[in-house]
């Protein structure tokens, strides 16, 4: 067996870039994620790269299932709108105009 193995790296521990909550999404270069807890600026957060999460989308974005789905920093949102924004992973399911969530399968990094 390999023995230059860390971890399955679903779970990364980094330090937080910005003040973060629990549930917050975390962007850190080509990391994102979802934060497993509170953390300051600079402190250690663990960021979960995977899986599926339901995440506040711009209530005016019509989502189709599959569609990309990009994080806008500037409003705490995740959108369809890719330009200056940050791709965060996939639609598993649609959601309409004038719904205030999606759930997003996160794609980890990038």
């Amino acid at each position: 067996m390999a023995k230059n193995f860390i971890q399955p790296g679903d779970t990364v521990t980094i330090p937080a870039p910005v003040a973060v909550a629990s549930g917050g999404v975390v962007i850190a270069g080509s990391i994102a994620g979802i934060a497993q807890g509170d953390a300051a600026s600079g402190e250690p957060v663990d960021v979960k790269t995977s899986g599926v999460w339901q995440l506040p989308k711009v209530a005016a974005d019509n989502v189709t299932l599959g569609a990309p789905i990009y994080w806008a920093s500037g409003t705490g949102l995740a959108t369809i709108t890719a330009s200056g924004n940050t791709k965060i992973g996939v639609a598993v399911e649609a959601a309409a105009a004038s719904t205030g969530t999606v759930k997003v399968r996160l794609s980890g990094a990038f």
